[in-house]
């Protein structure tokens, strides 16, 4: 990179985001983050709700992960050290989740970083050879470079009219949608297993109050099938709900309680496929792209498409 792009705005403060700001930070360039979220976790997302019972805590993003490349086993190892992540055999022997919840190792990589949260970006503007954010009608101070560490479609549309190569490989990319019910209840369910696996209607469902570093209230996170997500992607949440905790009565073969607490999210934009390349680059535009879509759909490809990213704008080789 060159020495004039010092200071570089990145959209997106999920794990590919925050992989790329803190590659990016080590290589002594200032980074800015912004994120429509009121807190970290993206798809690692981590619910807490209040109940007669107690807190209660979903997992209603990404359920767990893996670790099989060399950086990311690294940094997997280190959030270990430091009690933020722990095996979960139930979901496979290569299965890791965060601790005590699966945003806890998002949450502790923005810790020290400039994040600023609850803040949506409109529209990218052109500055010079520079670039501002629109935020919710006001434009942000000057950047070197941007990052987008977004959904494709949601890089495709802030690209558009800027830079057609990077517009054109987001908008080829599709991205699944997935709804999630979270329901609690006031005793154990009689299943045996802390997971159930898939169906035509049910895509996963697991024992969230089962995973390490969590206790208290019975609590179910049910996913629905990409298929079925797709097909009943407007329906009313109301209608979502009865019909996910239908497919894990019948896939668990039992008569489901009233639940003490039950909700549902729409990820609009869940499981990516993967493109043929980790990060995408213009140094003409002084724009990037990082995030699942791109190098493949698990969180340990979110990790490295962010430090792919960040090594193609400082020019840096190896791991």
């Amino acid at each position: 990179m060159s020495k004039t792009l010092n200071r570089i705005a990145i959209v997106g403060a999920g794990l590919s985001g925050l992989a790329c700001a803190a590659k990016l930070i080590g290589s002594g360039h200032e980074v800015r983050l912004f994120d429509k979220a009121r807190g970290p976790g993206g798809r690692m997302s981590t619910r807490r709700v209040e109940t007669p019972l107690g807190t209660v805590a979903f997992d209603h993003g990404a359920q767990y992960f893996t670790a099989r490349g060399a950086s990311f086993r690294a940094e997997v190892a280190r959030w270990t050290a430091e009690g933020l992540a722990a095996p979960w055999p139930a979901a496979g022997p290569e299965a890791w989740v965060g601790v005590p919840g699966m945003n806890a190792p998002v949450r502790a990589l923005a810790e020290g970083m400039h994040v600023a949260w609850g803040q949506q970006v409109e529209e990218l503007v052109r500055d010079g050879a520079g670039w501002r954010l629109r935020i919710a009608g006001e434009v942000s101070e000057s950047f070197d470079a941007v990052v987008l560490a977004l959904p494709a479609e949601q890089a495709a549309a802030l690209v558009a009219g800027h830079e057609a190569g990077l517009a054109a490989r987001a908008s080829a990319s599709r991205t699944d949608p997935c709804w999630t019910v979270m329901a609690a209840y006031s005793e154990r369910l009689p299943i045996t297993a802390d997971t159930l696996g898939e169906d035509a209607v049910l895509g996963w469902a697991a024992r969230n109050s089962a995973k390490p570093g969590r206790a208290g209230v019975e609590a179910w996170v049910v996913q629905a099938a990409p298929g079925w997500s797709r097909d009943h992607l407007e329906d009313a949440p109301e209608t979502v709900i009865k019909a996910l905790l239908s497919a894990l009565s019948d896939r668990a073969g039992i008569s489901l309680p009233s639940p003490l607490l039950v909700q549902a999210h729409r990820w609009r934009y869940a499981r990516s496929s993967a493109g043929s390349e980790q990060a995408l680059w213009s140094e003409t535009a002084r724009l990037g792209c990082c995030g699942d879509w791109l190098a493949g759909p698990r969180v340990e490809c979110a990790w490295d498409s962010g430090e792919a990213l960040a090594r193609l704008m400082t020019g840096a080789q190896g791991a």
